[in-house]
């Protein structure tokens, strides 16, 4: 067993004000602690991985689907959601608070290198 305590998780910036901190990984899974910034966007993406996430603070907005005409879908505080492998998607902060919650990856992520592409 592995021991990580939040206060010795290393965290990134994977994108502007848009920081990642892995919690702890195994070999089929993984935790990790996301904070979106007031404005701040998650570039769209896809993954190989299975993804689920609850949101602790604030609210997001999740651009799903078709680059053209994405549905948004709308999670805040006490929301749950999941995407299925390769679904692609986006997220937006559009309020004024950070948004705060945790991820979860099947199979592990070890980076949210969104680069160039867009993909993962």
């Amino acid at each position: 067993m592995e021991r990580v305590s939040a206060d010795d998780a290393e965290s990134v910036e994977a994108v502007p004000d848009v920081e990642l901190t892995l919690l702890a990984g195994a070999s089929r899974l993984n935790v990790q602690r996301f904070r979106i910034g007031p404005g701040a966007t998650v570039p769209r993406h896809s993954h190989e991985q299975e993804q689920v996430g609850y949101v602790t603070a604030g609210e997001l907005v999740f651009l799903v689907g078709d680059e053209d005409d994405p549905e948004e879908v709308v999670v805040g505080e006490g929301d749950s959601f999941a995407f299925e492998s390769e679904e692609p998607h986006a997220a937006e902060n559009r309020g004024d608070a950070p948004v705060e919650g945790v991820d979860i990856f099947s199979p592990p992520r070890t980076a949210a290198d969104w680069g160039d592409s867009g993909d993962e």
